[in-house]
């Protein structure tokens, strides 16, 4: 008879204090977070003695401006403060209730100066050119202004901002529970593996024990077991997602867009072009997919490639255990070539606690970075020891500087940086890893492991990523049709786009149909062809930095200190690439045809 062995997560409490972060940077003691918060609601009507005045003179108008960013970026720190105390342990009532109290917070500031925008925008161009020429501390906002013009059509009456602002928690609402319901009340089952040994399946494990193992049974074991899990909360989640897709269809209507899409890409002046262009660049170059999946199968030895298949590793042995500090001391190498501040910084980082690293009870699932105004960044990860969790590292790593530099160099209006470039920074620091394992490991396993991480980058980074905008988009075409969002619809819609993109080559299980409910970006709407397009754009700088050397090295840390100084389009062109046009997404899919020529003809020197 065989052993069965229970493997638990950790509590909070027993995790080592140098594999947590330290939240003693943001404040001191939790009675001094309380001080920050009683002083940003004892301030909420102060901001009220400008209302009505703004255009009156430039000097009162900066006043205004600077109390606001004053009290933006105490807020900021207090809302950073509580999510991430809560986020390392969702199950204790205490920091979900500090979360709760500022978000709730954070709406009645955004009440509080919701009039500003539209009395800003009553004030004409010429006059508020009068007003900067003669305040010098107004120069800096000059390009707020200009954004602000430009949206000025979609600002409404002071009134509706005002109930629009309040009305903030409630719209937002249905991303929050998702998460609560993902990361606390979700009971994922124990699934038995082959060998009797019982392990306990969680969001942390499931990519890494379960869809990673070279056992086929185990890969559908865990697969099942998850999306039996989302199976059996589908309404649940359905009435989350139908009301976040709501919420948003209401503003963009309120707001006067064409559409929620058309709110998301213009408020970051994206045109939806870019959108349209990344599908169609997806369709196109299908048959390079279909041909990776053909030699994926074919070296797997399957009679059928399943949709659970298509993590595993295709060199057995490769995916060797890679502990957090050999990570760390990977992730530094690679990025040398981003110079020695950067390298600074970033290793300065890791020894200060940036990072809470490993997975505990009631933890949030996943990985992220977080920074607020006037921090240092924070990433938390759910570690396991692989080279994919030091790829992870890497790319919240990416995240951290980008935040730092932008952070330390742009004042509080543009320190910032918008969704559309969010990924690029993160994948620019994967594209230099890989780059840096190819020069410098020569065990051929391990080199072929390295080629294939990189195709599978690609493929979950540019193609998933696509299917998943481009279900997303269907979804809200649903919704703004008046068609009702329901399991069966949004299954069936999933379903669908996953046998047009995958159909060809891999079996289709109906249990696919409950994938979507995993993806808890889609409460970030149109936030996902970003890694797409992100990861396109990384690509084109980490190949200019490798060809023209110095010049592009400055031209992309000159990209990350920009912050939101200029718009993000505008950003990515100065450090030498233009995602108006759909080359930078091609040119990825070049990369990936040449990656594959290269796993051929390696495979084939082993044979």
């Amino acid at each position: 008879m065989s052993t069965t062995t229970v493997k638990t997560k950790p509590k909070r409490s027993e995790v080592p204090t140098d594999m947590t972060w330290d939240l003693t940077t943001i404040f001191a003691s939790e009675e001094a977070w309380e001080a920050a918060f009683k002083q940003v609601q004892d301030s909420l009507g102060g901001i009220a003695v400008y209302k009505g005045r703004l255009g009156r003179s430039g000097r009162i108008l900066l006043e205004a401006l600077k109390l606001s960013d004053e009290l933006g970026a105490i807020m900021g720190r207090v809302y950073l403060y509580a999510h991430l105390a809560s986020d390392v342990d969702t199950t204790v009532s205490h920091l979900a209730g500090l979360k709760q109290r500022a978000t709730k917070l954070y709406s009645q500031l955004g009440t509080a100066t919701s009039w500003m925008r539209p009395e800003l925008l009553r004030i004409k161009p010429d006059r508020l050119e009068k007003f900067i020429a003669k305040n010098e501390g107004l120069a800096v906002y000059r390009q707020m202004f200009t954004v602000l013009q430009r949206e000025a059509k979609h600002v409404r009456s002071q009134e509706v901002e005002e109930i629009l602002s309040s009305a903030s928690v409630a719209l937002g609402s249905a991303g929050t529970i998702h998460d609560q319901l993902d990361d606390a009340d979700m009971k994922l089952p124990k699934v038995q593996l082959p060998d009797g040994t019982e392990v306990e399946l969680s969001h942390g494990n499931f990519g890494d024990v379960f869809l990673r193992s070279q056992d086929a049974e185990v890969r559908r074991r865990g697969f099942e077991a998850m999306m039996g899990a989302y199976h059996s909360l589908r309404h649940t989640y359905t009435a989350c997602y139908a009301g976040s897709v709501a919420s948003d269809v209401f503003q963009a209507k309120v707001r006067g867009y064409k559409g929620a899409r058309d709110m998301a890409l213009s408020s970051i002046n994206v045109p939806e072009s870019v959108y349209d262009n990344l599908l169609a660049t997806i369709e196109t170059n299908r048959p390079v997919l279909h041909r990776y999946l053909a030699l994926r199968k074919k070296i797997m030895g399957v009679d059928e490639l399943h949709m659970y298949d298509l993590y595993a590793p295709l060199v057995k042995g490769a995916d060797r255990t890679m502990t957090y500090e050999e990570s760390k001391r990977l992730v530094l190498s690679a990025v040398a070539v981003l110079g020695e501040d950067y390298v600074k910084v970033l290793g300065g980082g890791y020894d200060s606690r940036w990072i809470d690293v490993v997975e505990n009870e009631g933890k949030a699932s996943g990985a992220y970075q977080f920074s607020m105004f006037g921090t240092n960044p924070f990433m938390l990860l759910n570690w396991v020891d692989s080279i994919e969790n030091a790829f992870t590292l890497g790319h919240e790593s990416g995240h951290a500087m980008h935040s730092y530099y932008s952070k330390s160099r742009q004042p509080y209006p543009y320190a910032g940086y918008t969704i559309f470039v969010a990924e690029v920074a993160s994948t620019v620091n994967e594209q230099l890893m890989a780059h840096h394992l190819l020069k410098t490991v020569t065990d051929p396993q391990l080199r072929l492991h390295i080629i294939n991480r990189q195709l599978e980058a690609i493929r979950t980074t540019i193609i998933r990523q696509a299917l998943f905008a481009e279900f997303e988009h269907e979804a809200y075409k649903l919704a703004e049709a008046d068609k009702p969002l329901t399991p069966d619809s949004l299954g069936a819609l999933y379903k669908g786009i996953v046998t047009k993109y995958y159909g060809d080559s891999c079996v289709i299980d109906d249990s696919i149909a409950n994938e979507w409910m995993r993806i808890g970006h889609f409460y970030n709407a149109f936030y996902v062809y970003q890694y797409a397009t992100g990861l396109s754009a990384a690509c084109a700088l980490v190949n200019g930095m490798l060809k023209d050397g110095q010049p592009a090295v400055d031209r992309y840390l000159a990209f990350l200190s920009a912050g939101k100084s200029k718009d993000s389009i505008d950003l990515l062109k100065d450090a030498g690439v233009d995602m108006t046009s759909s080359a930078p997404v091609q040119a990825a899919f070049d990369m990936f045809a040449e990656y594959l020529d290269l796993f051929e003809k390696e495979l084939a020197a082993l044979a």
